[in-house]
């Protein structure tokens, strides 16, 4: 799979891959330009969503990247809605509505924190709401500095991707995968077990992680995840081209 993902993402296209990227209101546009500058980086065109609706239709889209952000709304996967959560349950409708659409599909989805956490509760998982609850030792960490270290399950496609077995990453979320969802399983826990990405074995592309390689650009491993999503949107529009080509005429 790697290697046609290779060949295919290899050959010229007619245009740069138009990628939508889900945010939150206001305080998201921040974000939004470190997305910007991440896709730009790697040769494709971003587009901001935003809730409740876009005025971009999701069919001029070749792939999707589940934004950081706000908690997801705890009615998703029965969850208890703590005290100081913010909620944007229009953005949490705009996301199903992305992810629902990309996955019978196969369009590329990269999810990272919250969108990590919204492709799980997509496939029917659940979340812990606060990690410092339920797992011993876990510092009070907030930072999108690399201030704390993930290991790769052997085999899993973040680990080949990254070119090592742990990662420093950033920390700036409260909330993480608990039960996974169907086709998804986690390749990556940071030293306090906290887990810290997720992938969708039965999909091209669909994965999700806790931090946010989007403020890590300066460092060359960070860069690699957004490559390889893009490789990933390169190849299946190759594809598409490809078989479009090789399909029979009407007489």
């Amino acid at each position: 799979m790697i290697k046609k993902i290779a060949r295919l993402a290899s050959r010229p296209l007619p245009r740069r891959p138009r990628i939508g990227v889900t945010t939150s209101r206001g305080g998201g546009r921040y974000m939004w330009w470190f997305y910007w500058l991440a896709l730009r980086l790697v040769g494709a065109r971003p587009t901001r969503l935003i809730a409740p609706a876009s005025q971009h239709p999701l069919e001029k889209f070749d792939g999707f990247i589940i934004g950081g952000g706000d908690d997801i709304s705890p009615d998703l996967y029965r969850g208890d809605t703590m005290v100081d959560a913010r909620l944007d349950p229009e953005r949490d409708q705009m996301e199903l509505k992305v992810l629902e659409y990309a996955g019978p599909r196969d369009i590329p989805v990269l999810g990272v924190c919250r969108g990590s956490q919204m492709i799980n509760v997509h496939r029917g998982g659940t979340l812990y709401q606060n990690v410092q609850a339920q797992f011993d030792n876990v510092p009070d960490m907030w930072t999108p500095l690399p201030v704390k270290t993930v290991t790769f399950k052997e085999g899993s496609r973040l680990r080949r991707l990254h070119q090592k077995a742990q990662l420093r990453v950033n920390s700036l979320h409260h909330q993480a995968v608990d039960q996974v969802g169907d086709s998804l399983e986690i390749v990556a826990w940071d030293q306090f077990g906290v887990p810290q990405a997720l992938e969708n074995k039965d999909a091209t592309f669909m994965i999700g992680v806790q931090w946010h390689p989007e403020f890590l650009l300066h460092l060359k491993p960070h860069r690699r995840l957004f490559r390889a999503f893009i490789r990933a949107v390169r190849a299946k529009l190759a594809a598409e081209t490809e078989k479009m080509d090789h399909a029979p005429a009407f007489q």
